[in-house]
C-alpha cells in the first residue's frame, strides 16, 4: 500500500460506486441540462451542452464503464472538468461533495488490479472505497481526434 497525501477530492457517484477527481481538475458541478446529440462522436460521448457560450462534450460514464445506459434525469449532475486537451462534462448520478485528501491513504490502482488505466488510485473514505480518476488518461488521443472532428463537422 502506498501512503500519499492527496489534494482535496471532488466525490461523485454512479449507481452505488463512488469516484473522485482532484479538485484542481474540476471547474464546477452543475445540474444536468438538456444534452444535444453530436453525430459522429466517439462511443461514450452522449452529446454536447452549451455552458455560457462554450460547447462542451458530455461523456456518459455509464458507457465508459460498460454499464447499461439510462435516460438523463433532472437530479443528475454534470461534473465540468479540464483534461490535458479539452474541457469536458462527465455525467454522474450525484455530486457528493469535496473531501480533504490530506493524510488519507491512497492505494495505486496497479497494486489492486493492473490494467485500470483511467484510475489513478483508490482511497477509503467514510462512504466506502472511492476510485480516483486520472483525467489525463480518460480521453485517449484517438477519441480526442474523433471528438474534435465531430465537433467541427
Amino acid at each position: 500500500m502506498t501512503s500519499s497525501p492527496h489534494d482535496s477530492l471532488v466525490v461523485f457517484s454512479l449507481d452505488a460506486q463512488h469516484f473522485a477527481l482532484n479538485v484542481a481538475a474540476v471547474e464546477r458541478v452543475v445540474r444536468a441540462v438538456e444534452i444535444t446529440p453530436l453525430p459522429g462522436a466517439p462511443a461514450g460521448v452522449c452529446g454536447v451542452i452549451d455552458l455560457h457560450g462554450a460547447v462542451i462534450p458530455v461523456f456518459d460514464l455509464r458507457a465508459h464503464f460498460g454499464q447499461p445506459a439510462r435516460a438523463v434525469r433532472a437530479e443528475d449532475h454534470l461534473v465540468i472538468v479540464r483534461t490535458a486537451r479539452r474541457k469536458v462534462a462527465l455525467l454522474a448520478d450525484a455530486a457528493l461533495g469535496v473531501v480533504s485528501g490530506s493524510g488519507t491513504e491512497v492505494v495505486a490502482a496497479a497494486e489492486i488490479l493492473p490494467g485500470l488505466d483511467t484510475i489513478e488510485g483508490v482511497v477509503k473514505l467514510d462512504g466506502g472505497m472511492v476510485l480516483i480518476h486520472d483525467l489525463d488518461r480518460f480521453l485517449r488521443l484517438a477519441e480526442d481526434d474523433a471528438l474534435a472532428a465531430a465537433m467541427h463537422a
